[in-house]
């Protein structure tokens, strides 16, 4: 909302409103003439907005509930007791990440595998049960999900054999699995935008984008 109202204040000045119409259209037709520059402008007010906003206050009241959680959970608990009832958001300090969650991941040698009981069908439901519920559907348009160019070794190379496919294993509508050759396969019309994929796989290899039409799940059956 906040985007909405900064840039409907750029559209409403009278310059800008000058700059659009007269550039890009001509008596009701687009200009083919046109660059790109000449009819592209830059919402300034949208940081300052931001921070005057009740979004960034409490942003800021919360911004260290996280980070105290990496020194185990006593400090997080006691941390998080600390800055939610006392300091609220004024303490001097800010708990930050030093990696990202792509390098947090850990290979499978470092990690005892999960004995997950099967779904009882009542409470629990198989992985295509639950994405059939969803309402989710991309088929007939291009792939929103693409391995970036200059890591398409990543999959077979780094992901399979030094963690064990985790991209196959997290993801809740099986979007990815891996052949018998070890080639990675994306099921992109399956995809719930939970965007794991895109933080947590090594080196970041994935590349989401938004699907065409911007659709997502519907969960009309639930």
């Amino acid at each position: 909302m906040i985007a909405a109202e900064a840039v409907f204040e750029v559209l409403s000045a009278e310059s800008a409103a000058k700059t659009v119409y007269d550039h890009v259209w001509v008596d009701g037709s687009e200009e083919a003439a046109i660059s790109e520059d000449d009819a592209t402008f830059e919402v300034v007010g949208y940081g300052d907005k931001m921070d005057q906003s009740w979004v960034m206050e409490e942003l800021k009241e919360t911004r260290n509930f996280h980070g105290a959680f990496k020194y185990g959970t006593a400090a997080g608990l006691v941390h998080s007791g600390l800055i939610g009832h006392i300091t609220k958001g004024r303490e001097p300090w800010s708990l930050r990440n030093t990696k990202t969650d792509a390098e947090k991941t850990k290979p499978a040698a470092e990690c005892k595998p999960i004995d997950y009981p099967k779904p009882d069908g009542i409470i629990s439901f198989d992985i295509l049960s639950n994405l059939a519920y969803s309402g989710t559907n991309h088929e007939d348009q291009p792939s929103h999900l693409r391995i970036k160019e200059a890591l398409a070794d990543v999959p077979a190379k780094t992901s399979l054999p030094v963690y064990d496919g985790p991209e196959q294993r997290f993801c809740p509508a099986k979007v990815y699995e891996y052949d018998d050759s070890g080639q990675l396969i994306i099921n992109s019309q399956n995809c719930v935008h939970c965007k794991c994929c895109s933080i947590k796989m090594p080196s970041e290899y994935i590349q989401w984008t938004v699907p065409e039409g911007g659709g997502g799940p519907a969960y009309t059956q639930m």
